[in-house]
């Protein structure tokens, strides 16, 4: 549906943590020289596991940004959604009196809670009984506790959520906040991060079977290459700030990144059914909703997830809503790995960054894309030109599927 200007959802403010930056413009360079935050897992010591490189996140320092009496409640997944949500605000610098606290919510998604942290205290439970166990684990290991967090640091009170739905819940969150503001709430803060880079959390992504073993960080990672293996796994995410528009405007809001244009989400049918997967409809009912058609879109950012009959699959959804080589394709997450449910806000900030420079970032490392999957990846270096709309695609596991519009705000209107 076409929108008013009024009802529009604007991007006021961007925090973003990636394996190859820390901080917006951090990450936007290094993803543009192609820098990758790919290497062998540090944490432990990963010789003897059959997958050993991960996105891992160095040089963060939590005490650095966080009030000391959050560390021993927190894992580090929240520490990352916190510090995302702190630079968000201030991008945006949202002044606490602009809003009531029940003018402004929280919607985020996590794919696998506070692994790191539970871990640990269950190794206490199992070695020194349970009364050495942390009583911040009630609430550490849950999905919902970013959310929680951020609400309590910052009294947001107005309505909040929390979506799981894997690398797609990310998307999700997005969608689902522009529907609060759509339903009056002025602000929400959303978006999603992930961790689980600890050996409970290792063993638990090997057991999908869709991890890379390769061992060159360069090569390991290779969405819609022939020679792609499988996935790395990574940590990090964004938060985003999102406003009504008229709610942007009567603040005068410094800085409009974008438009939160349109939003779908679908479920893929069971194993065996005759019915095709849901990518192709989750794309098409997003341009619907946003009301562009799919000649305006300037680059999709793909889901690619790096094994071949995936990459098939959503190489084919694009190609039937575009046109074989109809728009440009990227997918600017081979450099820091998939990041679950903070993987599609990393994309929904790189494809407003996309439309702010006029560049497309590349696909780090891909170099030889099947000529059947009829898509026009951008590889190799950044591709200029114009950009004012963008598709982001996610897929989780198990079926879900999301996708996000987003596209420039023109002076006039913002």
């Amino acid at each position: 549906m076409n929108e008013t200007a009024d009802m529009r959802t604007y991007v006021t403010g961007i925090g973003l943590l990636a394996p190859n930056g820390l901080g917006l413009e951090r990450y936007w360079e290094a993803t543009l020289e192609g820098r990758t935050g790919i290497d062998t897992l540090s944490r432990f010591d990963v010789s003897r596991y059959p997958v050993r490189l991960a996105g891992e996140i160095d040089g963060f320092d939590a005490a650095e940004h966080l009030p000391s009496r959050l560390l021993p409640q927190t894992d580090v997944s929240t520490r990352y959604a916190l510090v995302a949500a702190d630079w968000a605000l201030a991008d945006a610098k949202i002044d606490q009196d602009a809003y009531t606290d029940y003018e402004m919510g929280v919607v985020t998604s996590n794919a696998s809670g506070g692994f790191e942290f539970t871990h640990r205290e269950f190794d206490k439970l199992w070695t020194k009984g349970p009364e050495t166990v942390s009583v911040y684990e009630s609430f550490a290991w849950f999905y919902a506790v970013n959310t929680g967090q951020i609400s309590i640091r910052h009294k947001l009170r107005g309505p909040s959520s929390a979506l799981v739905a894997e690398q797609a819940g990310g998307l999700d969150a997005i969608g689902h906040a522009r529907r609060t503001i759509k339903r009056g709430t002025p602000m929400v803060v959303t978006g999603g991060v992930d961790s689980a880079l600890d050996p409970w959390g290792w063993v638990s992504q090997i057991s999908s079977g869709r991890l890379s073993t390769a061992t060159d960080p360069h090569r390991a990672y290779l969405p819609f290459d022939t020679h792609a293996r499988g996935y790395v796994p990574g940590e990090g995410g964004a938060m985003l700030v999102l406003e009504a528009a008229h709610a942007a405007r009567a603040r005068t809001a410094p800085r409009i990144h974008g438009e939160i244009a349109g939003y779908a989400t679908t479920f893929d049918p069971p194993a065996g059914s005759t019915r095709p997967p849901g990518l192709r409809r989750a794309a098409e009912l997003a341009l619907a909703d946003a009301g562009v058609r799919p000649a305006d879109v300037d680059v999709v950012f793909a889901d690619a997830c790096g094994v071949p009959e995936l990459d098939r699959a959503e190489a084919q959804a694009i190609s039937a809503v575009f046109g074989e080589r109809g728009v440009p394709v990227t997918a600017p997450k081979a450099l820091t790995g998939r990041l679950y449910s903070g993987g599609g806000p990393v994309d929904v900030a790189t494809a407003l960054l996309s439309i702010r420079d006029g560049v497309i970032p590349p696909t780090g490392g891909t170099t030889e894309v099947p000529e059947d999957y009829g898509i026009d990846l951008v590889r190799a270096v950044p591709r200029s030109g114009p950009v004012s709309t963008a598709l982001v695609l996610a897929r989780g596991r198990w079926g879900f599927n999301a996708a996000v519009v987003v596209r420039a705000v023109p002076e006039e209107t913002a």
